[in-house]
């Protein structure tokens, strides 16, 4: 999964790319895109390496972008240059500065930056459509296509973002290729003073949030920058200190899958003991393909233990032995923390 990290200077975003990393970047109004990647924990995968000892154990992961931000003070948002780093991204990260900053005039108005951003992406979006309208003229575009950029564009006239459009109103097949920035999901950080960290995120904002279908969190990267370095031990302490249960990691990324709607199954052997993050409702053929083209393609069935199933009898062979092993068809609903077997044949 690819989070994009946007914001206008001043918000603190590559600090909160160093609080989400564990890197120590130099901050400020650089130019220079930073890539981190960090791997999801997750204590069944933790067990199931103990129990497999594999060569290779692999942890789904996160690659944040630290996308450069705007500066000036003719600057009003962000450059159509942003704009372009940000469309091959999975998720939109979008850091609002809620704390005193001296190299800026001004008190942070994180509501108004909010709504800076939606614009931009909104007139982005709307000009791609509109091209493609202005195309479809001439090249006489399949009906249902026409249909799509049609119900795009009079989502986006009336302000609203492509995400808030259900899969039964919009498919997003004929959006392919074109980057769509209101479509992609989107997770808002509240950068906060650190006395403010544990605190909500205010009513108002967290009402616009639910209005563009986009998720929150707070968090004060100024000081979980800094817990991120320390030593495990250590960390649990500070964060006490700040009124927290968890790093900023560990909430981002709850609160990421939850946006996201994933769920993660397991392949395990010997050689490797994997992660896999799907959407809940991926049926079994597609989960095969995130694995392999050829399972999907030449998919037979799936064998299926649960991974309560799973540590409730210790190994395969017992699951096998109680008749507790499911065998699954193509159209099987993944769920989370199953253990697949994949048999195919091409």
């Amino acid at each position: 999964m690819k989070v994009g990290l946007v914001g206008f200077a001043g918000s603190g975003k590559t600090t909160v790319f160093n609080t989400m990393t564990g890197l120590a970047v130099p901050t400020g109004y650089g130019g220079e895109l930073r890539l981190g990647t960090v791997k999801v924990p997750d204590e069944r995968i933790d067990a199931l390496s103990r129990i497999f000892s594999p060569q290779k154990t692999t942890y789904a992961e996160i690659v944040f972008c630290d996308i450069p931000g705007e500066h000036g003070a003719d600057r009003a948002g962000l450059s159509r240059k942003a704009l372009q780093q940000i469309r091959d991204q999975d998720v939109l990260c979008l850091v609002l500065r809620a704390f005193p900053n001296p190299a800026l005039e001004g008190d942070p108005d994180p509501a108004a930056d909010l709504e800076a951003f939606h614009t931009e992406c909104l007139l982005a979006d709307l000009e791609i459509v509109e091209r493609r309208l202005d195309r479809a003229k001439k090249d006489k575009p399949d009906a249902l296509e026409l249909a799509a950029f049609d119900l795009m564009k009079t989502t986006l006239e009336r302000e609203r973002p492509l995400r808030s459009l259900p899969a039964a109103a919009l498919n997003r097949a004929h959006l392919k290729g074109y980057g769509m920035l209101t479509d992609r999901p989107l997770l808002v950080v509240l950068n906060r003073a650190e006395g403010e960290a544990a605190e909500p995120i205010p009513p108002a904002l967290a009402a616009r949030l639910t209005e563009l279908d986009a998720g929150g969190l707070v968090l004060s990267a100024s000081v979980e920058a800094e817990i991120a370095t320390m030593e495990p031990a250590d960390r649990a302490a500070f964060l006490g200190d700040l009124g927290l249960e968890e790093s900023a990691l560990t909430r981002f990324i709850r609160t990421a899958y939850g946006l996201l709607d994933l769920v993660s199954f397991f392949t395990v052997g010997e050689d490797e003991v994997r992660a896999w993050p799907i959407r809940r409702g991926t049926i079994a053929r597609q989960a095969a393909g995130r694995i392999h083209s050829d399972l999907e393609r030449g998919f037979i069935r799936a064998e299926v233990i649960p991974y309560a199933v799973f540590t409730q009898y210790g190994s395969e062979q017992a699951v096998k032995d109680a008749g507790r092993l499911q065998v699954e068809g193509k159209d099987y609903v993944v769920a989370d923390g199953d253990i697949l077997h994949i048999r195919f044949n091409v």
